[in-house]
């Protein structure tokens, strides 16, 4: 069940990196984020270690059980860092997050590009509680701690003709093995359509369980948008871009009939190769029904009113 507070609307013990391998990097945001930080009130909730996050506590959070930290970091997809469940988090230092910067352009008013640093200090950062819903049929629960992508955009001031938001990942084969191989498109890419990307359901997260994003999970910054599969959610992204026309997306090229570009978490459409309509949620054996929307249909189903959403899928 959500709790909706002012908007209407398994791998082996073996396999699991020790924590502090991922407590050990990127120093410098520490001093980013808490700049950020600093801009909240009064009363935060504050981790208890030495690169924890401050947050103060989001709106939208379920109130189901958290999936646990060692499920979360270990049972990802990330083909940059591998293509198996556990090889992100095996090859997680692959990916080098310093020095990092981010590049806000297209269809707006103030472009610019930004150290990680400067990119973060503007926001006050929250703790959202989201359901995450994999295409092939597992879920999590996960405590993200970010902020909603629309601050961004306001900033950046979209021209009228934008209509859709464009994410782009790093691009180092050099580092990254996975993008040696042409299983994608590299560099990975993705979109919303501009109301989507403004609603506040949708976040640019910077940690979970109050600390900063391991590398597997998309470090440094990763898009969260919880009523569309977890592929929507784009990895350590370094440009987001405001758009005129629909944008290009990685796995809607690679397989255009079993990926469209909506994506929305949909039990009645059936992926080419299984069926959608049931769930396995990460930690336990029983498989659940698939909600619509992942179960934010209250908060996002006037974003797709009149649409038929098996066409649009």
């Amino acid at each position: 069940m959500l709790i909706r507070r002012h908007f209407r609307s398994e791998p082996r013990s073996s396999e699991i990196t020790p924590r502090e391998v991922y407590l050990a990097r990127r120093n410098f945001m520490r001093g980013g984020l808490a700049l950020g930080a600093g801009l909240l009130l009064p009363g935060l909730a504050h981790a208890q270690n030495g690169n924890g996050l401050s947050f103060s506590p989001g709106p939208f959070s379920t109130d189901e059980p958290k999936t646990p930290w060692e499920d979360v970091t270990t049972y990802n997809n990330f083909y940059e860092l591998g293509t198996g469940k556990s090889d992100p988090s095996r090859n997680a230092e692959m990916l080098r997050t310093e020095p990092w910067s981010v590049v806000v352009d297209g269809a707006c008013a103030n472009p610019g590009r930004y150290a990680l640093e400067d990119f973060l200090k503007p926001w006050a950062l929250e703790e959202r509680i989201y359901r995450l819903r994999c295409v092939e049929g597992w879920s999590m629960v996960i405590p993200w701690v970010g902020f909603e992508l629309n601050q961004v955009l306001k900033q950046a001031e979209p021209a009228g003709s934008a209509r859709y938001v464009a994410f782009e990942t790093i691009l180092d084969p050099e580092n990254l093995s996975g993008q040696r191989r042409p299983v994608l498109q590299w560099p990975y890419t993705e979109g919303l359509r501009l109301d989507e990307a403004m609603h506040p359901l949708t976040i640019l997260a910077v940690g979970l369980y109050g600390e900063e994003l391991p590398n597997q999970n998309g470090a440094p910054l990763r898009l969260v948008v919880p009523w569309k599969y977890g592929f929507k959610s784009i990895k350590s992204i370094v440009r987001i871009t405001l758009a005129e026309d629909e944008p290009p997306t990685a796995w809607n090229q690679a397989q255009p009939n079993e990926y469209g570009f909506y994506s929305n978490v949909n039990p009645e459409v059936a992926h080419p190769r299984w069926s959608q309509r049931t769930e396995r949620r990460i930690g336990e054996f029983r498989r659940r029904r698939t909600e619509m929307f992942n179960g934010y249909g209250d908060e996002v189903a006037d974003l797709y009113a009149g649409m038929d959403l098996k066409k649009f899928f």
